[in-house]
C-alpha cells in the first residue's frame, strides 16, 4: 500500500469557527456533571488525591492518607485541586477536567478534520464525538483516562498533521513541536503511554503507507526538547526527595504491570475488540462504513483525506491491539480511539449528512447517553458516603482521631473536610495484600517512601482501638463484622449509619488509668 502525501490535494474546506460547537460541547456535557456523587473507588480515590494536595500545600508529591502516591504523574492532582480550590469542593468541580480534556481534545480534532477531511466531515465529528456513550461518559468521570486521551489524541492528530504538511513542502515546524509537547503532557498526565502511544500509531502508519523517510523529520529536535522542559523537572524533583521513586514508577508500574498478573479487571484477549464497538454505538457502524472498496478494488488513499482516513484506522488498530495484550483490561484504557472512530464517522456522515439513517442514529446516540446518566445517578447515590461523613463532620472536634476500621472510604476525606490523615486499621502483615489490586496495596507500597507516617496511620486493629485511652475521643467508621467487634467496647456509642457505613464513637471507658494508647 503507497500513499502519495507529496501529492495529496486538500478537501474542499471552509474556516468556520470551531467555538461555537465547543460552546454546544461545554453546554450538552457540563449540565450534568454534578447530578451525582463521587464514584467509589475510582473518583473517590483519585479526586481525594488532589484534595490531600490542596489541603497539604505538598504540589509535589501527590499522597494518599498522607503516603506517597506514586501511581501516576500529577497532572490531574494538580488541575482539580486547583478547581476545587477555586470552586470548593464539590463533585461538579472536581470533574471540570475531563471536562476540560473533553472540549479541548475535541476542538483540536475538528479542526484538524475541517482541514483534512472538509467541513461537512468536521462538524459531523463533533456531534458523533459528543453524542458517544463512552464519550459522554468520560467527559463527566473524575479520572485520568479522558485527559491522557486528549493529550494522546492531540499528540497523533498534530503529528499526522505534520507528516502531511512536510509531504507537501509546506510549514509544519509549529505544529510538529506542539504534537511533542502534546506528547509530554501526556507524560505528565499518565506516564509513558502519553508518549509511546503516538509514537508507535504515526510509526505504524508511516511505515505501513510507505512514507518512513518521514520518520526522521518528526524525530525533531526542537520538538524533543519541548516535550524535555515538560516532563523532566517533576521526574527529576520527585526522585530527588524519593530516591527509588524512578524504579517503583517506571518498572513496576510502567512495565511489570503491563506484563503481570494481579491487577484489576483481567479479561481474556477479545475484550477491547467488545468493548470498543459498545463506547462507541452508533457511530462505530458509520466509521466501518468507510472500509468500502473504492472503484478499482482498492481502497482509495491517493488523497489527503484517504492519507488521514488510514491514520484513524492505524490509530484505532494499534492502540486496541497495544492494550489487548496485558491481562489487565480497565474499560478507560481505550478511550483514545474515540477520537479517530468519530472522525470517520463524520467522514461517512459528511456525504448522508440528511439522511432519515443519519438522524436516527444521532437520536439513538443522544437517548442512550440520557439512559446512561439517569442510571448513573440512581446507582451511584446508593453508594456514596456523602451522609456518614457530614454525620463525622457535624460530631466531631478538630483534631479528634479518625479511624478507618476494615476499609478506606476514599470520599470522607473531602466530604467530612478532615485535616489530617486518618488511621487505616487492617491487617499489614498479610501477605496475600500484594496479590490484589486495591487500596490495601496501595497504601503498603507506599510506606517503604514515608516509614515515620506509615507508622502512624497504618495500625492493626488492637493499635487503634488503643486510641480511644487517650485524651480525645474516636471517631470510627467500619461495617459488617468491623460493627460487631466495636459494638463489643465499653462504652462504645453508635452514631449513624449510612449504606452499610456506621459511625461510632469511642471514649476513655473501661481504660486502665493513665493508659497511653499503644
Amino acid at each position: 500500500m503507497s500513499v502519495s502525501i507529496a501529492d495529496a490535494s486538500l478537501p474542499h474546506r471552509r474556516t468556520g469557527a470551531v467555538w461555537p460547537w465547543t460552546v454546544l460541547a461545554l453546554l450538552w456535557l457540563g449540565c450534568t456533571i454534578g447530578l451525582r456523587p463521587l464514584s467509589l473507588p475510582e473518583e473517590g480515590r483519585y479526586v481525594g488525591v488532589a484534595w490531600e494536595m490542596l489541603r497539604s500545600g505538598d504540589w509535589l508529591v501527590p499522597t494518599q492518607n498522607g503516603l506517597p502516591f506514586l501511581h501516576k504523574p500529577p497532572l490531574f492532582y494538580w488541575l482539580t485541586a486547583t478547581a476545587l480550590a477555586v470552586f470548593g469542593p464539590h463533585p461538579w468541580a472536581a470533574r471540570l477536567v475531563p471536562l476540560a480534556a473533553a472540549l479541548i481534545g475535541g476542538a483540536v480534532l475538528v479542526r484538524l478534520q475541517r482541514r483534512h477531511a472538509g467541513d461537512g466531515a468536521a462538524r459531523w465529528t463533533y456531534v458523533a464525538l459528543l453524542s458517544m456513550p463512552g464519550f459522554f461518559a468520560a467527559a463527566q468521570f473524575a479520572n485520568l483516562d479522558l485527559l491522557v486521551a486528549a493529550c494522546i489524541a492531540v499528540s497523533i492528530g498534530l503529528g499526522g498533521d505534520a507528516a502531511l504538511r512536510i509531504g507537501r513542502a509546506e510549514p509544519h515546524r509549529a505544529v510538529l513541536v506542539a504534537a511533542w509537547v502534546a506528547a509530554g503532557i501526556g507524560v505528565l498526565a499518565k506516564g509513558l503511554i502519553g508518549i509511546v502511544l503516538p509514537g508507535l500509531v504515526l510509526l505504524v502508519w508511516l511505515v505501513a503507507t510507505r512514507q518512513w523517510r518521514l520518520v526522521p523529520r518528526l524525530l525533531s529536535p526542537w520538538g524533543l526538547a519541548a516535550m524535555a522542559l515538560v516532563v523532566a523537572p517533576w521526574f527529576v524533583l520527585v526522585e530527588q526527595r524519593l530516591p527509588g521513586f524512578a524504579h517503583y514508577f517506571f518498572v513496576v508500574q510502567h512495565f511489570e504491570r503491563y506484563a503481570s498478573t494481579g491487577f484489576n479487571n483481567v479479561q481474556p484477549w477479545w475484550f477491547f475488540i467488545a468493548v470498543v464497538p459498545v463506547v462507541t454505538l452508533p457511530w462505530c457502524v458509520w466509521a466501518a462504513a468507510t472500509l468500502r472498496r473504492a472503484p478499482g478494488g482498492a481502497t482509495s488513499t491517493a488523497d489527503a483525506a484517504g492519507a488521514w482516513r488510514w491514520l484513524m484506522w492505524t490509530w484505532i488498530v494499534v492502540i486496541v491491539a497495544f492494550f489487548s495484550l496485558p491481562q489487565s483490561k480497565p474499560v478507560g484504557y481505550v478511550m483514545p480511539v474515540l477520537f479517530p472512530v468519530a472522525a470517520l464517522a463524520g467522514m461517512a456522515l459528511a456525504r448522508r449528512a440528511r439522511s432519515r439513517l443519519a438522524i436516527a442514529s444521532l437520536v439513538l446516540a443522544v437517548l442512550v447517553c440520557v439512559v446512561a446518566i439517569v442510571v448513573g445517578v440512581r446507582s451511584e447515590s446508593r453508594r456514596d458516603n456523602v451522609a456518614i461523613a457530614q454525620a463525622l463532620r457535624d460530631a466531631r472536634s478538630p483534631g479528634d482521631p479518625v479511624v478507618f476500621y476494615g476499609d478506606f472510604y476514599f470520599d470522607v476525606p473531602i466530604h467530612a473536610r478532615l485535616e489530617a490523615p486518618v488511621v487505616v486499621a487492617s491487617r499489614w502483615d498479610d501477605p496475600d495484600i500484594a496479590k490484589s489490586d486495591n487500596w490495601k496495596r496501595e497504601l503498603s507500597e507506599a510506606a517503604p517512601f514515608d516509614r515515620a507516617t506509615a507508622d502512624r496511620v497504618l495500625l492493626d486493629r488492637k493499635q487503634a482501638l488503643a486510641l480511644r485511652c487517650g485524651s480525645r475521643p474516636v471517631w470510627v467508621l467500619a461495617e459488617d463484622d468491623g460493627n460487631r467487634e466495636l459494638a463489643a467496647i465499653p462504652g462504645a456509642r453508635h452514631l449513624a449509619e449510612s449504606h452499610r457505613v456506621s459511625l461510632w464513637r469511642l471514649d476513655a471507658t473501661g481504660c486502665a488509668p493513665n493508659a497511653a494508647p499503644t
